[in-house]
């Protein structure tokens, strides 16, 4: 198993009016709090690619095996929330009546054990037969549970954007002193959409829009205002990484395991936020990288607080590079904001690397 990732610092902020909207009349969750010894401890579970091949053994046995890398974690460690950071299920092999069935599976560990969980979306949870929507649906099941929220509406937003306060064990609940960043980098393909010409699905933008960094940057301006502080300490969950996770890796010192350790498989060219796309937006053989990612690397560069950022996608890598200064073929300065791979934890998609967390 890889290690769990968790944040030790001191907590608190009052439970926003985005969560009361977001569970309608049914009680949200309780609000998320820091142990008496001051430790928040997250389990991050990334690319679980649950329901491939439903219609061949390999594929529920897949699951199956699956689920007791979540019991196994879930059972060794002690954590406040579980991230499920993107491609929950394979989408392209999902039937539109039950797409979203496969839910109810990921979470029966999370719920046994009374946990709460928080999810982005990732490329393979947007397919013809799959709605991202529905998903997010879907875990509203549980409203006691489930944190998932959409804080940015619009065609282009995605779906999993929002964040999640953190409260101090006991004393004053009304300041922040950690946020949790929760960013849809989308991909995959239009729920249900064809091209009238070709019959083809039609592709969905690969990187966090540019509505969703405008509210990234005002929201975390509001409440660094709101609370007079010049920063709150963060940490933020995107599925797909960053042009900055491909530009560090191509570095001229590169990914060295002595100051980064963990596997660094996916090289030369790990997939990156807008690579199949072009600079004026359209997608092709011709199209590397379109470089639409890079409001959002300057939004992140350019918070003070925020430490980590967690993303998965690239299932052969696991290791964690801080991010400073101007890296190669890029603008961008860092702020030393560390950029993290977590382990792949599900049995399905590609590469035979262990499972974990």
């Amino acid at each position: 198993m890889g290690p769990i990732l968790f944040a030790t610092l001191f907590a608190g902020l009052t439970l926003s009016s985005h969560l009361r909207r977001a569970y309608g009349n049914s009680s949200p969750p309780p609000p998320l709090r820091f142990t008496s010894n001051g430790t928040f401890q997250i389990s991050v579970f990334e690319d679980l690619h649950f329901g491939e091949n439903a219609w061949d053994t390999w594929g529920p046995q897949q699951d199956i095996n699956t689920v007791k890398v979540m019991n196994q974690v879930l059972d060794a460690e002690t954590q406040q929330l579980v991230v499920l950071n993107g491609d929950l299920i394979t989408g392209e092999n999902a039937y539109l009546e039950n797409a979203t069935v496969k839910i109810d599976q990921i979470v029966a560990p999370l719920l046994a054990r009374g946990l709460t969980w928080a999810s982005t979306y990732g490329n393979h949870d947007s397919q013809y037969n799959l709605s991202r929507h529905a998903i997010l649906a879907r875990e509203h099941r549980w409203p006691r549970h489930a944190r998932t929220q959409q804080m940015v509406h619009g065609p282009d937003a995605g779906v999993s954007n929002y964040y999640l306060p953190v409260y101090p064990s006991t004393g004053n609940t009304d300041e922040p002193c950690l946020l949790l960043w929760f960013f849809d980098s989308r991909g995959g393909f239009h729920f249900q959409q064809r091209n009238a010409s070709s019959g083809a699905h039609i592709g969905q933008p690969d990187w966090v829009d540019q509505s969703v960094v405008d509210w990234f940057e005002a929201t975390n301006a509001r409440l660094t205002a709101q609370y007079n502080r010049s920063s709150i300490p963060s940490l933020a969950f995107v599925h797909i990484p960053t042009n900055a996770s491909q530009a560090a890796q191509m570095s001229p010192a590169g990914i060295d395991p002595r100051r980064q350790p963990g596997i660094n498989d996916d090289a030369p060219n790990l997939a990156q936020q807008a690579q199949g796309w072009c600079e004026d937006g359209s997608n092709g053989p011709e199209c590397v990288y379109g470089g639409q990612d890079a409001p959002f690397m300057r939004a992140l560069a350019s918070t003070k607080g925020l430490m980590a950022v967690f993303s998965g996608h690239d299932r052969g890598n696991t290791w964690c590079y801080k991010w400073d200064g101007v890296l190669l073929g890029m603008e961008v300065e860092g702020n030393g904001v560390n950029l993290c791979f977590g382990q792949h934890s599900g049995y399905g998609g590609y590469g035979n690397w262990g499972e974990g967390v």
